[in-house]
């Protein structure tokens, strides 16, 4: 009975490999015990497990145990069917339930022209845990992508879905150097092999909405990946920027930001994530479900990491502080070119436009005129705007719908009155885009024209 299901299961992941027409990595069908024996004999992590035992005075027994909990804790297990015949389904499902999910800019000439054998790793900035669906969705015809997920998710039955998709989970913040070397080599070893990598180069959730300076462990550990003499290949690392006219865990990011301590305990998110879930599948089947806008994502030219190091001979031979400090310079330049390519969706725009006046209150005429204003230098500066080919008057149609939704704004007459509460949070859709605004001007002269800086902020700058 066993075999029969086996050779149906085999059968059913090559009909969908052919189906999607996908680029799968043969090291991602390896056996997961294969792999952990590949690990538990590297000579890396041997000398780690060595110099821990003796540091810590443990007997090698019991370090090795600790090495196999850190093996269970960061081997996934990638299953085809469950990528693609549950996860996809299920992305589009939840997606088209809950946006409009569109790609309009792609780097087509620079991403296809990276040599097929080489290893293509995706940095991107971090909106929303929607992430990873966001972007795996948009990729699912072309490649899987093995994530780097933080421990958020290391809950039942999240950590089962997220393994079975091939995911690694990362310990953020533990800084043991034994755990640190089990986690590199791991990192490396799927590197070699060539799997599709999807990386959030903030290392977390951006609180406030803009772009958070970039972490370095991960970006060091593939890109020492070089070092290997018996890897002959490139790593091309290709930004990624994603954006929303919604982000779900917004009120609870800028909480975080906003009142010290107020991060609620992984349980407490949990019971968050699924009362959410279930106000929205009440709202869907009385058929009162209404979609949260656009959720757009953007992939830039990739810079290729061999060449980078060419530049720069001997930078991954410095010791870690000094090498960490070269390679800030290789993250910065990703991080440049995601907020180059950044979609401005309607939200952030309006958002941004509305917060421009300083005021609570702000006229129709005038906000129609500093939208126009805002898309006019958008355009000349060559930013990602969705349907740039519609006028402002749409653009503010479609923001104001989901401004209504989240009683942001309240209309009076031809005015929109900005509720004092709601400020830090239309702020936060803002500072994702404030990067591609003109500076906002100094209106000096009449005091009724000054900015009004007791209303509440976000970030005071």
């Amino acid at each position: 009975m066993s075999t029969w299901l086996g050779r149906r299961a085999r059968t059913a992941a090559r009909q969908t490999i052919r189906r999607f027409g996908v680029r799968l990595e043969r090291f991602k069908l390896m056996s997961r015990q294969v792999i952990r024996e590949q690990l538990l004999h590297d000579p890396a992590v041997t000398l780690a497990l060595e110099q821990h035992c003796r540091a810590e005075r443990l007997p090698t027994l019991e370090g090795r145990v600790r090495v196999e909990q850190y093996l269970d804790e960061i081997v996934p297990f990638f299953n085809v069917l469950s990528y693609y015949r549950v996860g996809y389904n299920a992305a589009r499902t939840l997606l088209r339930l809950l946006y409009r999910v569109s790609s309009e800019y792609q780097d087509r000439e620079a991403l296809n022209a990276v040599p097929r054998n080489d290893v293509v790793v995706y940095l991107m900035n971090h909106r929303s845990n929607a992430d990873y669906v966001v972007v795996a969705f948009v990729l699912a015809r072309a490649v899987s992508i093995s994530y780097a997920v933080g421990e958020w998710a290391r809950v039942w039955p999240l950590e089962y879905v997220f393994k079975s998709f091939g995911a690694y989970f990362v310990r953020r913040r533990y800084r043991e150097p034994l755990y640190h070397t089990v986690l590199e080599r791991y990192v490396q070893l799927i590197t070699r092999n060539g799997v599709t990598q999807g990386i959030f180069l903030e290392g977390g959730l951006s609180r406030d909405g803009a772009l958070r300076p970039p972490k370095l462990g991960l970006l060091d550990y593939i890109c020492g990946t070089l070092l290997d003499p018996t890897f002959d290949r490139d790593i091309w690392l290709v930004p990624v920027a994603l954006n929303y006219d919604r982000v779900l865990e917004d009120r609870s990011l800028i909480r975080e930001l906003l009142e010290a301590g107020a991060r609620p305990p992984r349980w407490r998110q949990l019971v968050g994530v699924t009362r959410y879930l279930g106000l929205n599948l009440a709202r869907l089947l009385t058929g009162h479900l209404r979609r949260y806008g656009r959720a757009a994502v953007n992939f830039g030219t990739p810079l290729s990491v061999k060449a980078w190091v060419a530049t720069q001979p001997g930078v991954l031979r410095l010791p870690r502080a000094e090498r960490l400090a070269r390679l800030d310079a290789l993250a910065r330049e990703v991080m440049t070119r995601i907020e180059s390519i950044m979609p401005v969706t309607p939200v952030p725009l309006v958002a941004a436009a509305l917060l421009s006046f300083g005021k609570d209150l702000v006229r129709m005429d005038e906000l129609l005129e500093r939208l126009d204003a805002y898309r006019d230098h958008l355009m000349t500066a060559n930013a990602k705007l969705v349907h740039a080919e519609r006028g402002v008057v749409a653009i503010l149609e479609r923001a104001r719908k989901t401004l209504d939704l989240r009683r942001l704004v309240v209309p009076d007459g031809e005015s929109w009155v900005i509720l004092p509460g709601q400020r830090p949070l239309l702020e936060f859709y803002a500072n994702s885009i404030q990067h591609l605004l003109p500076a906002r001007a100094v209106s000096g002269g009449h005091p009724a024209l000054e900015e009004d800086t007791t209303l509440p902020s976000l970030r005071r700058r």
